[in-house]
């Protein structure tokens, strides 16, 4: 019976939509991943947004993608509406032809322009189809697809408020396999960044792109840092590192590193006291995972200001502190080093975040998955 039912299963197709950023796209991933590693003859294709770093990543990851011209909505009447209502026009028709062609067993969404056409397309072709919302705020294309499709997987409490209750199930959201099969211990991680075992140590990330308000105020912290102590690792992110490097000439503190980008996340965590990051999905779900302190500066340009929505939902638990990006400068430097300087500050909030994670997040969606294809 059981043999049957995998030689069954390893024929699916799933085609997976959406992307835009590294918060849709790196849990799509995963999914994939995860079906893959249960199902290595499983058919997967990615559909995505045309010009978006979907195009790059998932090619990259070995998995095909077809792009899709859609595009945002303007958030001004002018000659970007018009552009956007042929682009979604042009998009629908498409994602009809790639639904109809490639025949798919099962459509997952992630978010993301491209998600709204691509699974419209496959529901009105009776296939099943599952949503995964990884933020505490629904968006517009979301919302508008829990009405047609039959699970929708969240990541936070309360998505009732979107979302017809029926169909939602708390899963968590995917983190990238590996980050925290094996975690380093924190000696291992601070010999990793040539940091004295027991210094404090501030790990400061905007995301693979950086955040510019954040750059901003560590260069206008220099003189605070140098004096305060603590080891600070900070990922400018690849689009700001030059500039950064530039501006930082002849006066970096020796206690702060300066990094394009860091290939090993997981020595990244270990070693850090407290984490200053954006709020996105991915990053949070993170944190929950490894237990770290952090504090989170919500970016103020993302749809339906999600980042807020996101940090809120661990502040009011008492498991992070946010701090407002129009706040940065007066409060951002002067939170962390009180909070890092803390012990039992930094352990409540550990405490409490850890008890946030969803470990089993992908593996969960994926046994949704299954029970659609079935």
């Amino acid at each position: 019976m059981r043999m049957l039912y995998y030689k069954k299963m390893s024929k699916i197709k799933a085609i997976i939509s959406g992307g835009g950023t590294g918060g849709h796209i790196f849990p799509a991933l995963s999914i994939a991943n995860e079906l893959k590693e249960r199902f290595p003859e499983v058919e997967i294709l990615f559909v995505g947004a045309q010009d978006r770093m979907e195009m790059e990543k998932v090619p990259a990851a070995g998995y095909d993608i077809i792009g899709l011209p859609v595009i945002g909505f303007p958030r001004k009447p002018g000659i970007r509406l018009l552009k956007f209502i042929w682009r979604l026009f042009s998009s629908v028709m498409k994602a009809r032809k790639v639904v109809k062609d490639f025949k798919p067993d099962v459509a997952i969404g992630v978010g993301g322009y491209a998600s709204g056409p691509t699974l419209r397309a496959a529901v009105r072709k009776g296939i099943p189809a599952l949503i995964q919302e990884q933020n505490s705020y629904a968006g517009i294309t979301n919302k508008l697809l829990s009405k047609k499709v039959d699970k929708i997987c969240v990541a936070y409490g309360q998505m009732e408020r979107y979302f017809p209750k029926e169909k939602i199930i708390y899963t968590g959201n995917p983190v990238r396999k590996g980050l925290f099969e094996k975690e380093p211990g924190q000696k291992e991680a601070k010999e990793f960044f040539g940091i004295k075992e027991d210094a404090k140590t501030i790990l400061i990330i905007g995301g693979s792109l950086g955040a510019r308000s954040i750059n901003n105020s560590v260069i206008n912290n220099l003189e605070k840092i140098g004096k305060s102590g603590v080891e600070v690792i900070w990922q400018t992110g690849a689009f700001y590192f030059d500039e950064m490097k530039e501006l930082v000439e002849g006066k970096k503190p020796e206690n702060l590193q300066l990094h394009k980008f860091l290939s090993r996340m997981d020595m990244a965590y270990a070693a850090a006291s407290l984490v200053i990051t954006r709020a996105g999905a991915g990053t949070i779900s993170e944190l929950c995972m490894v237990g770290k302190a952090s504090v989170l500066v919500p970016s103020p340009n993302v749809a339906e200001d999600h980042q807020t929505k996101n940090a809120m939902a661990l502040a009011d638990k008492e498991a992070a502190v946010m701090v407002k990006d129009n706040e940065i400068n007066e409060k951002l430097f002067a939170t962390a080093f009180e909070l890092v300087n803390d012990k039992a500050a930094l352990k409540k909030l550990e405490t409490n975040c850890k008890k946030l994670a969803k470990p089993n997040a992908t593996k969960d969606i994926v046994d949704e998955i299954i029970n659609l294809v079935n």
